[in-house]
This record gives C-alpha cells, sequence and structure tokens, in this order.
C-alpha cells in the first residue's frame, strides 16, 4: 500500500486537489455573488492546482456575509445614538435640504443615511491637504495641542525618520495624561518591537488590524484597514490617502515625488470619524472606550459652514456604501466629472456609469499614474483605457511622480475625499472611509487642484493608444482577468 501511495502520489494530490476544486466550485455558484468575480475564482481553481485554492481560501471569503466583524454593541450605545439623533433632519430640513443641493446630492445623503446610518453635519471647516509635507506640519502641530485625546487609524504606520517623529509624539502626549490610542494595520505597517515596546511603557494603547504571521508575504492577502484617520480630542480629524511614512512627504530625499490629497475637519463630521474610529477599536481590542466622554458635539464658531458626510465600508457594513455613493453620484451629474485614482480597476457598475455619464454629455476626466507602484495593478487599469476614449472620457497620465491621491469632484457642489480607491478591493474587501462634501467652495477649490494637476500630465492619444503592442494588450487582459482578486 505504501509503495502505491508513493508511486501515485501526485495522481493522489492532484484527485484531493480536484474533489475540493468540485466542492468550493458548486458552493461559489450557489452564492449568487458578481458572475465576473466568480468567474475568476472558478478559472482560478480548475487552472491552478493547489494555487487555486490558495488563492480562493485567502480572497474568496465573504466576511460581510458572514458577519465575522461584529460591531452591534458599538452601534446599540446610548451615547453614539443620541449623537447621531441630534442630526437628524426634521420632514422641514429635508425639503431645504433638497431644495439647496439638488434631488441628486438628497439622494446620496438618504442612500448614506439608510445604508450606514450617516449624518450630515454643516457645523464645519474643511481645507484640502495636497501632499504630505501640508499634512504632516498641521498634523504635528494639532497632536502637540491635544488635551484629552488622539485616535489614529492607518493602513501603513513605519517606524522610520517621520514615523519616529510622530511616534514619539504621541508617546510624549500619552506620559503628559492624553489618552492615545493607535490601530495599525498589520500588513502595510512596519513597526519594530523596539517601537512598539516603547509605545506601551509610555502609556500609548496601540492593536495591530488582524495580525498575520507573515506580513510581508501577505501584502494582497485578507481583509485589510486601508483608513488613514486622526482625531483629536473630538474636534480636529484627518482623512485622506496620505499614510505616516516619509516616502509621503517630499521634504524627505524620496526617490520619486509623491502626489497625494488630505483633509483636515474641524467641526461635528470629526463625531462620524469618531464613531468609525470606535468600531474598529471594538474589533481590535477587548478594552471598551467611554463613548460618553469622546462623543461630545464641538462647538466652532465659524462663518462660512460646510455640509459634510462621512462614509465607511468594509466587512462590517451591510451594504457597499462608498461604492454605491459614488455609483449614484456619477449617475447624477449634469456637467462635469473629475476623477484621480492610483488604481482605476472599476466593477461593472462604475463602468457602466462614467461611460454612460460621458456618452450623454456630461465631460468626464480622468487622472491615473503613468507608472504605479504595482506591475499587475497598471496592465489592469490600463486594460479600461479603451473603453474610456471610446465613450469620450479623456484619460490623462501623471508623469511628474506616483499619483496616490483618490478623489471626485462632480458639477459644482460635491466632491469626495478619502481612502478608497475605484476598484474591486476598496469597494468589497477593505475597511475604507470616505468624506463627502456637499459645497461650491470646497468644489471649487478641487476643481483648481485637478486642473493643476494636469499640467503635469499628459493625455493618452486614442489612435496610439489602440495601435500599442500586442504583447501589451495579452498583458492588460491576463491583468484584468485577476482584476477582482487584485
Amino acid at each position: 500500500m505504501y509503495s502505491f501511495f508513493k508511486e501515485h502520489l501526485w495522481q493522489i494530490l492532484l484527485g484531493i486537489n480536484y474533489l475540493l476544486v468540485i466542492f468550493f466550485s458548486i458552493f461559489i455558484v450557489l452564492k449568487n455573488s458578481n458572475p465576473i468575480r466568480t468567474l475568476s475564482y472558478l478559472f482560478a481553481l480548475a487552472a491552478l492546482p493547489f494555487l487555486g485554492l490558495l488563492v480562493y481560501y485567502f480572497f474568496g471569503q465573504d466576511y460581510r456575509k458572514y458577519k465575522i466583524f461584529e460591531k452591534k454593541s458599538v452601534l446599540d450605545n446610548i451615547k453614539l445614538k443620541e449623537w447621531r439623533e441630534a442630526f437628524k433632519f426634521t420632514q422641514k430640513e429635508n425639503k431645504e435640504f433638497r431644495e439647496e443641493f439638488g434631488e441628486g446630492i438628497f439622494k446620496i445623503y438618504k442612500l448614506l443615511q439608510n445604508n450606514d446610518k450617516a449624518v450630515v453635519t454643516f457645523q464645519n471647516k474643511a481645507k484640502i491637504l495636497i501632499n504630505g509635507e501640508q499634512k504632516f506640519k498641521l498634523l504635528l502641530q494639532d497632536l502637540k495641542a491635544a488635551e484629552s485625546h488622539i485616535h489614529v487609524e492607518y493602513f501603513i504606520v513605519v517606524d522610520d525618520e517621520l514615523g519616529i517623529q510622530i511616534l514619539d509624539l504621541l508617546c510624549e502626549k500619552a506620559k503628559n495624561g492624553v489618552h492615545v490610542r493607535l490601530i495599525y494595520d498589520d500588513v502595510g505597517s512596519t513597526i519594530s518591537p523596539k517601537t512598539k515596546q516603547k509605545l506601551s511603557d509610555s502609556g500609548v494603547e496601540h492593536h495591530a488590524f488582524m495580525p498575520v504571521t507573515f506580513s510581508r508575504f501577505t501584502s494582497k492577502f485578507n481583509y485589510r484597514d486601508h483608513r488613514k484617520i486622526v482625531i483629536v480630542d473630538g474636534i480636529v480629524g484627518y482623512v485622506g490617502g496620505i499614510n505616516i511614512r516619509k516616502k509621503y512627504d517630499n521634504t524627505y530625499n524620496n526617490n520619486i515625488y509623491w502626489r497625494d490629497t488630505h483633509l483636515r475637519l474641524e467641526g461635528d463630521a470629526v463625531g462620524s470619524l469618531q464613531a468609525s474610529f470606535l468600531l474598529n477599536w471594538d474589533f481590535v481590542s477587548n478594552s471598551k472606550i467611554d463613548i460618553r466622554k469622546v462623543m461630545q458635539k464641538p462647538l466652532i464658531e465659524t462663518k462660512n459652514t460646510t455640509a459634510v458626510q462621512i462614509v465607511a465600508s468594509g466587512p462590517d457594513t451591510d451594504w457597499a456604501s462608498i461604492m454605491e455613493a459614488l455609483f449614484l453620484a456619477i449617475n447624477s451629474a449634469n456637467d462635469s466629472i473629475y476623477i484621480t485614482s492610483p488604481y482605476l480597476i472599476p466593477n461593472a457598475e462604475i463602468l457602466a456609469a462614467l461611460t454612460t455619464a460621458s456618452r450623454s454629455g456630461v465631460e468626464v476626466k480622468v487622472i491615473i499614474p503613468k507608472d504605479s507602484d504595482s506591475w499587475a495593478a497598471k496592465y489592469a487599469t490600463d486594460s479600461y483605457i479603451e473603453e474610456f476614449l471610446d465613450s469620450g472620457i479623456e484619460v490623462y497620465r501623471y508623469t511628474k511622480g506616483f499619483v496616490h491621491a483618490k478623489t471626485i469632484v462632480i458639477d459644482s457642489n460635491l466632491s469626495s475625499i478619502g481612502t478608497a480607491n475605484l476598484d474591486y478591493r476598496s469597494f468589497t474587501i477593505n475597511f475604507e472611509i470616505n468624506a463627502m462634501i456637499y459645497d461650491t467652495e470646497i468644489s471649487s477649490q478641487m476643481k483648481k487642484m485637478f486642473m493643476e494637476d494636469l499640467k503635469d500630465c499628459e493625455i493618452v492619444d486614442v489612435e496610439r493608444w489602440k495601435n500599442r503592442p500586442l504583447s501589451k494588450k495579452l498583458r492588460e487582459s491576463f491583468s484584468r482577468l485577476w482584476a477582482p482578486l487584485l
């Protein structure tokens, strides 16, 4: 018997593999998921013995459906409910909001309210921050001024020269009695044991999000916390695309220019960032925060109010809220849609919305990197360019460096700044968070910023693009096939 198994080991293993393939294929089909995603997994299982099973294990688990991320204990908190109730619109206010911002934006507001209980707040000051050099200068000032608490949640925290400066400041504030809480993604971040010990010794509460054993080899596996947010005293908040690492700050001697966008908020919208942080803190830690102390409604004096609605999505939400909000926003556009995204790998819904908008007369322009930090994502993005061009969408490739900003500005009164890329991973897998800003002044600033970025771009010519080499087209098509798994 032993000699039989030894002689036929490969055939036996293959037989076991394909028995598992048949079982999982039936299971995947019965889930009635997105057909493109379903076919991608079926292809991986059938074409890649053993490896296909690993791909499905790491990428195919539907955590939203299985409710692995439990958030009910936080959402049911009386103080959080009271805070949300304070911003609930009356029937009269609903009518006024619809009249001021239009039916399209009113639908976005209602969608996010129903999906994620996301409130709209008006008493806010919003400041657009271009690149890390602007963000970190202000962030350090705000951290130094903290008196009550500092909440930090990032996909990437690296204890390099910049990271150590920020982490040391957190340690100093914790020693002085400020409650400092830090969440960092275990795959995205690189923090030495020495630095972690210093954080602990200083009184900084810190937790890795979904720790993995070999994080350097699992950069695309598992569900990751892709958010980048900071809350200081419940009054000042930050959200956007810039992580804590010196390559995001061009004042350092980096090899490549990094173009990114972040948002600094003061006012009531910070409470929504706070609520989002509380959900993940509840998940990663065994300790609970006294929500009564951190959800106090801040009082600020501002002449120019800015309407902001914070939208979060991830495996802990019932709906793909960010994707649905962007889909609705694109469909509501009347004049223009300007998109900047480092990874533009749209699902069928977003692709149809963009191409339909362009062919209906809306001006659609997109900025993507010319050179990406991921060859697979680059070729997958490139595979959509011809469809964009055929529909009249203008595609620009950023040439000054790497563009990592994740922004959208639609018409004259709707903007989005956040952490979500326009790709499958951000829409369905990762924890993401965006600020939807309903404000003409911010939209004007965003358009101006977009036009400035166009000066550092090259436009993609239709004829030249269609005549690109066949080898490139094959790489694009192959990468697009795997796009739902990237």
